[in-house]
């Protein structure tokens, strides 16, 4: 079965108490009611930036340009036990926008310190490879879901490539 080609941006900014990331609570569909990055599906056509700017744009108002984008690397989401929730994640970093963040039909979004992260509130994935991302390291990680599609069952860590951006 083929992955879903999805996006996520992950919007840093200088904060009173250090370097703060947008992530902000699902209120709809996959993930409903945990913390999560914004971003989403890659239309037909577009590509993985066009998308996480398009994704930006609909689910917290705030203008994203392609030029300050900041490829982070990527996340292969294998389900086993649900094959068609597998999903290939390229995953931007951005520190700069127009407009303020603002709640969406789909997010609520809040600022989150980078030291603090609500990983108890996230996927169980999350602390596998977003920490590292933030922070700079630029990694392919591909992420093997248990049976009850919730815990991690394996990750797998990689340096990650430019040349992957282009998936």
């Amino acid at each position: 079965m083929t992955a879903a080609h999805v996006t996520l941006c992950f919007l840093l900014r200088d904060g009173v108490a250090g370097k703060e990331v947008l992530l902000g609570r699902k209120k709809t569909g996959f993930g409903l009611g945990k913390i999560v990055g914004v971003g989403g599906h890659v239309e037909p056509g577009e590509t993985a930036a066009e998308a996480v700017c398009r994704e930006v744009l609909e689910e917290v108002f705030v203008h994203v340009d392609q030029q300050d984008l900041i490829p982070a690397g990527t996340v292969d989401f294998v389900f086993p036990s649900k094959g068609e929730w597998n999903m290939f994640t390229t995953v931007y970093l951005t520190e700069r926008w127009t407009g303020e963040p603002a709640e969406s039909d789909e997010i609520a979004p809040r600022w989150f310190r980078v030291a603090g992260l609500p990983v108890e509130q996230m996927w169980a994935d999350a602390e596998h490879w977003l920490p590292a991302m933030i922070s700079g390291e630029r990694i392919a990680v591909e992420v093997v879901l248990a049976e009850d599609n919730e815990s991690v069952a394996e990750v797998h860590t990689a340096e990650w490539l430019d040349s992957e951006a282009a998936r």
